[in-house]
């Protein structure tokens, strides 16, 4: 059965699936990450403030990835770059633009960029596992078509039986942030090492997921978000790498709790 993306209209108001699930995973990150906060015994109000501006800002960075990416059609159809309710958000530019803004106003509000990041990195998993589900709605981020007596799980979309890729990368955020709820308990690690494992964790999947999609934004005949991927995580291996050494030989690493 196909989905319909329309939650409901009332008057020349349209809400679809793929806003309401995407807002209320935003939604959600955001309530945990100004809780915990709070349990840090920091500002909760500067730290909404700060996610209300990542919001904005973030949603910014992922059309921009987008439409960036996509000029061809985009140039010729210049009304279209602001319809993201049929979608078109690139997890990517979100993240970068999200964590320059994070990290930033971390800075700014004297809290730091790394335990600003930290704080919020563990939910930005579960938006993505909820926001994911705006795909399915919308039938987009679907892989390639498969024999659906071998793939049991196919799901019929756009005509075939394909990988549901947006339900692989779902199942895989759900698993990312369970483990950083885990993860930033441990006793060994340093500020930042929370946001640096994400990256790590998600762009390994992401690597993995992205080879099965038939809609990827490209660079010549590679896959944006692979390379992307592989930058993010040879980046945060080293970053860490670093950062522990430093900590090894007497630096002022602190960590969190």
């Amino acid at each position: 059965m196909i989905p319909d993306p329309i939650l409901f209209t009332w008057g020349p108001l349209t809400i679809r699936w793929y806003g309401v699930l995407v807002v209320t995973g935003m939604a959600l990150a955001v309530l945990f990450a100004c809780l915990e906060a709070k349990k840090q015994e920091l500002n909760s109000e500067h730290y909404f403030n700060m996610c209300l501006m990542v919001l904005v800002l973030g949603i910014i960075g992922a059309r921009a990835y987008y439409v960036f990416f996509n000029w061809d059609f985009y140039g010729a159809n210049l009304t279209k770059i602001l319809a993201i309710y049929e979608g078109g958000l690139a997890i990517h530019g979100g993240l970068i633009a999200g964590g320059l803004v994070f990290a930033l106003t971390g800075i700014y509000y004297h809290i730091g960029a790394w335990r600003s990041l930290d704080i919020v990195t563990p939910f930005v998993p579960l938006a993505q596992a909820i926001g994911r589900w705006g795909n399915y709605f919308n039938q987009e981020a679907y892989g390639y078509a498969v024999d659906p007596e071998k793939i049991r799980w196919a799901m019929f979309i756009d005509g075939a039986y394909r990988h549901p890729t947006f339900l692989y990368e779902s199942l895989w955020n759900l698993l990312v942030f369970l483990f950083l709820l885990w993860f930033r308990r441990r006793r060994n690690i340093v500020t930042g090492d929370v946001a640096l494992m994400y990256a790590i964790l998600y762009s390994s999947g992401r690597l993995v997921i992205e080879s099965f999609r038939t809609d990827s934004l490209m660079l010549g005949s590679f896959r944006v978000a692979q390379l992307v991927s592989v930058a993010a995580i040879l980046l945060s291996i080293l970053t860490i790498y670093l950062r522990h050494r430093g900590k090894n030989q007497g630096g002022k690493i602190i960590s969190i709790r």
